[in-house]
Order: structure tokens, then sequence, then C-alpha cells
């Protein structure tokens, strides 16, 4: 991995790094648009380039990399770099778009710190990025060649359902009259999507229908921006989009999955649109007999905006062994509970294996109960929509 001298260099430049790697990454963009346009255009989330949330996301896995390194130097860090990995294959990016990477982001190292890179400091980081780089690339080799394809296909719309104010489910079938390749529970497609303005925004969106199905399902909740512009992706999909339309899907994608479960107790918590993923591996589970424990939690603002929720609590019936516990902040009716989720008072089994899935304040507090009550680290699993800003706290 990471050889002694890049590494004794790293780790004594990683705090100058760090402290201006949000003016680095700022930087990155601004020079690979400025030649790239496209990029933009075309595959990069414009809303997630506007608001800043991939300038942080960036900055934070290209900051927990080096770390990892420098304290671990013949150890890579595989869950983060899988999770990448899975979210870029769902772009369909491809190895040479590495070296334009590189190219833009090392001018900006340069042109933030000046002469502090000295060739020495060069070469070190050098080593780091493509240390990242070519692990990513192998890894997204791999699940192009497992899911047979790195192209977008045509999928026509089947069926539309209003499952909220705010939430959509599509359920697509491909044009061509190909058969529908099989996807893990807790996966999501990228969706590509042409605007007004001729630019072709790609979004994912999680798998919301039982696996084994000759249709896919995603389900799409509408952006609301504030003060900032609404989700120009999802409010296309919701006005526009109807049964007999024609949509762009990726291949599935996602690393938030059942792995080596069987037998073992589990928690699957989720609040708001994260409901999605858990829908599909409970309706898994179900098909599959798991027969141990499964405690299902999920917290919303109220039942009505509980998308999916006659489903999320089907499929749980359906198991031989679970608790169902519905938290919300209004509106709680019998059986559920007022307020946000609280697993104080609810008991988990021992060995329990976690999946987490909603707004990062939900699962930072959930991980922390969940750690308080004996779950190990390891066996909490997360998925974020959108940049990962977990690394960048």
């Amino acid at each position: 991995m990471l050889s002694e001298q890049s590494a004794a260099t790293v780790r004594a430049t990683l705090p100058a790094v760090g402290a201006a790697i949000e003016q680095i990454t700022e930087r990155f963009y601004a020079r690979l648009f400025d030649a790239h346009p496209e990029l933009l255009r075309d595959l990069f989330n414009r809303g997630n380039q506007a608001s800043g949330a991939q300038k942080s996301a960036l900055a934070g896995s290209i900051a927990a990399f080096a770390g990892h390194l420098v304290e671990h130097p013949d150890q890579r860090p595989d869950a983060m770099l899988s999770r990448i990995a899975h979210k870029h294959a769902s772009l369909g990016v491809v190895p040479e778009q590495y070296p334009v990477v590189h190219e833009h982001l090392f001018a900006a190292i340069a042109e933030i710190l000046g002469d502090a890179v000295t060739p020495e400091v060069a070469a070190a980081w050098t080593e780091v990025y493509w240390l990242m780089a070519n692990a990513l690339i192998a890894i997204e080799k791999r699940l192009y060649e497992e899911s047979g394809s790195q192209e977008f296909r045509k999928w026509e719309v089947v069926g539309r359902e209003e499952e909220t104010a705010d939430v959509v489910s599509f359920r697509v079938r491909p044009v061509d009259g190909s058969p529908v390749r099989g996807f893990r529970a807790g996966q999501y497609v990228s969706v590509g999507v042409k605007l007004a303005d001729g630019a072709r925004q790609i979004r994912q969106y999680s798998l919301s229908g039982a696996p084994g199905e000759d249709v896919r399902q995603f389900s799409v909740k509408r952006v609301h921006g504030g003060a900032a512009p609404d989700g120009e992706v999802s409010s296309q999909l919701h006005a526009r989009v109807r049964v007999g339309d024609v949509l762009e899907l990726s291949e599935p994608y996602g690393d938030l999955v059942l792995d080596g479960v069987a037998g073992r107790p589990l928690l699957l918590a989720s609040a708001g649109i994260g409901v999605t993923p858990m829908v599909a591996m409970l309706a898994s589970l179900a098909a599959d007999g798991h027969d141990a424990p499964v405690t299902v939690v999920h917290g919303d603002r109220s039942p009505a905006d509980h998308a999916l929720r006659v489903d999320h609590q089907a499929y749980a019936d359906k198991l031989a062994d679970s608790d169902v516990t519905f938290f919300y902040e209004r509106d709680a009716e019998p059986g559920g509970r007022t307020g946000l989720v609280d697993l104080s008072w609810i008991d988990i089994a021992p060995g329990t294996c976690a999946y987490l899935c909603g707004p990062l304040p939900f699962m930072r507090a959930v991980r922390g109960q969940l750690i308080e009550k004996g779950v190990a680290p390891a066996d909490i699993h997360y998925e974020v929509f959108g940049p990962d800003l977990w690394l960048a706290a």
C-alpha cells in the first residue's frame, strides 16, 4: 500500500491539506467544469454542486482515505471505497476519467497551497490519489462485469402510484422486452432525465419493490428546496412522467445489502424516504423465510407522510418473528408512538445486525443508541441518499 516515505510526508502534511481541503475541492470543481462543462451538464448533480454538498463529500473522502493510509499503511478502507465505487458505477464512470480528475485536483492543490507543495509533497499525495483511484477502478470493473453492462437502458413506465403528497412510485419494464435482471434488496438504480435546458441529469433511487418481479419499482420523493431551488429531477419526474413514458436506467448498484444474515437477529431502521430500501429488504426476508427476530423501526412526520406504509407493515407481518414500531411527530395512531425514533425502550437481541437509512442526524442518533445497547459498530450498516457527508462531519 502506501510507501514508508510517502506515509511520512502525508502524515506531516495532512493537517495543512486537511485545513485547506474544502478550498482545494472548490477550486478543483471550478477548474474541472471550466475545462469540461459537459460533466456538470450530464454527469454531476447540479443541485449538490450548488449547495456545496458534493464538495464537502469529496473533501471528506480524500481526508478519510489519506488518514486511514497513514494510520494503517498496509490496509485499504474497503467499506468506504465500495460505497463510492457503487455510486460511480451507477453513473457510468470510466477509467479514462480518473487522469482528468488527477490533473485538475492537483492543479487546485498547488494553487491553494502554493510553495508548500514541494516535489516530495506532490509525489506523496499523487501516490495517495492513485492508490484510491486504482482501487476504485478495480472495484468498478468488477461491478460492471457482474451487472452485465455499464450502459443506461430504456425502460417504459408501466405503473405510477402516488404514495404520499410528495412521494411517487414508478414501475418500469425494458423497452426492448429483454428479461429483467435480478437485484439485491437495498440496491438502487440511476435514472437519467433530460431537462428543459438540454442537460441530462442523473439521480439515484432505491428499488422499492420486491426482488424477483418482472418489473422494477423505484420511489421518488419530491425535493422542496426551501431557500434553494427545488430538486430539478424529482420535480420533473413528479410533474411530467406518466405511464407510457420512457426513462433511462442503470443496472442496480449499492452495497447496503443483506449479506450473511441467515439466522441472525436484524434491525431495520429508517426515516422519511429512507424507508424505500427497507421495504425491499423486508420483502426479500419474507420470501427467504427468515426466522430470526427482525426489529422494524421507522420515523416520519405523520402517517400520511409515511411512504409505502402498507407494504412496510405487510412484509414485516409475513416474517416469523417481527416487531414493528412507527414513530410520528404528529397524528400517531394506536400502536404508533409520538416523537422522534427512540430505541431506549426497545429490546435489541444480542448479535443484532443493523441497517439504517434516512437523514444523517437520524442515522447518527440511532447508531449511537445501538452502540450503547451493545451492538458492534461493524454490524451497523447505512446508506446515505446523495453525497456521503458522514465522512465530512
